[in-house]
């Protein structure tokens, strides 16, 4: 508790003098607006720029995350549980362990069996 306290109050005064560095400069003239126009029109190219550069980012992480999809091979084991009577009449409880992919699918161990061939 008392770590947590000092924590906080750490935090409060790095913010309080911090937050006094971040404000706006009011020493501009009206007659000379151009530090303010610069700041407006830097802050705009710097909005298109990094919405321009995150949209980037984003395409080429959505096409590696689907390219990356089917290769991916992570397996979960799901226990389930189901009640069978013994021949004594007592009920147990069994498990039963079904292998998952990471959708939560079953996964088949087993190979398909094949058709059974074709008599001429």
């Amino acid at each position: 508790m008392r770590l947590a306290f000092r924590s906080f109050a750490l935090l409060v005064v790095v913010a309080t003098c911090a937050g006094g560095c971040a404000g706006p400069s009011y020493t501009t003239s009206a007659y000379q607006p151009g530090p303010v126009v610069g700041r407006a029109i830097g802050t705009g190219a710097g909005v298109i720029v990094g919405n321009a550069a995150g949209a980037v980012v984003g395409a080429g992480e959505g096409m590696v995350s689907g390219v990356m999809s089917p290769f991916d091979t992570t397996t979960y084991i799901v226990r389930r549980w189901h009640a069978e009577i013994t021949p004594d009449g007592r009920t147990i409880q069994v498990p039963e362990d079904i292998l998952v992919d990471a959708n939560g699918r079953p996964v088949s161990t087993q190979p398909p069996a094949s058709p059974p061939p074709a008599h001429p």
